[in-house]
């Protein structure tokens, strides 16, 4: 077992010393996100516990490891998280949360993409992640703008009008799936 730590060790030292800045910055940008996420999703109560120091390392990790199943675990802990807040603490679902944390998990999956094809030490242009970053935060105005605006138009369409653009909603949501899913198996 010493044997395969000072293995580690030595294959963390030789990472470390051939780094680069700027994949060590998407990296950081994916920790961050990830850990601003919990902090938003989680009940507050539980944030100066000892039960968030598991959350904060599952939010970390995926700036360690981020080819692996990390960032799905984190994304489902952090709506997992919501999910406590709102149905076993009572909050209120508000809006600047539900867009914060849709912001932070795209961000956080958007940002561990680059990070997982971005070697330690790429040398890498900033123009390419300020591109990708701009890219990221266009779609996430647009998503925010349309979430408002759909809210607004709830308020009027409410009933059997609502209900239906519902139904119709989840049945392309299916089908677009259905879609992807096919294309993916006749490739």
């Amino acid at each position: 077992m010493a044997r395969s730590f000072s293995a580690v060790v030595t294959s963390a030292r030789a990472v470390t010393s051939r780094a680069t800045a700027t994949p060590f910055l998407v990296r950081c940008g994916v920790g961050l996100s990830g850990l601003l996420a919990m902090l938003v999703a989680w009940p507050v109560s539980l944030l100066g516990t000892q039960y968030f120091i598991p959350l904060t390392l599952l939010a970390i990790y995926p700036a360690v490891a981020p080819r692996g199943r990390g960032a799905t675990l984190a994304a489902m802990a952090v709506v997992g998280g919501w999910l406590v807040d709102t149905a076993g603490y009572g909050a209120e679902v508000e809006l600047w949360r539900v867009l914060s944390i849709a912001t932070l998990l795209y961000l956080g999956h958007s940002l561990t993409a680059l990070a997982a094809v971005l070697p330690f030490d790429a040398v890498v242009n900033l123009d390419m992640v300020g591109g990708w970053m701009f890219r990221a935060a266009l779609v996430v105005l647009i998503s925010a703008v349309l979430t408002v605006f759909t809210l607004a138009l709830s308020a009027d369409l409410a009933g059997s009008a609502f209900l239906v653009a519902t139904l119709v909603g989840i049945a392309g949501a299916v089908g677009a799936t259905v879609l992807i899913a096919r294309l993916l198996q006749r490739a």
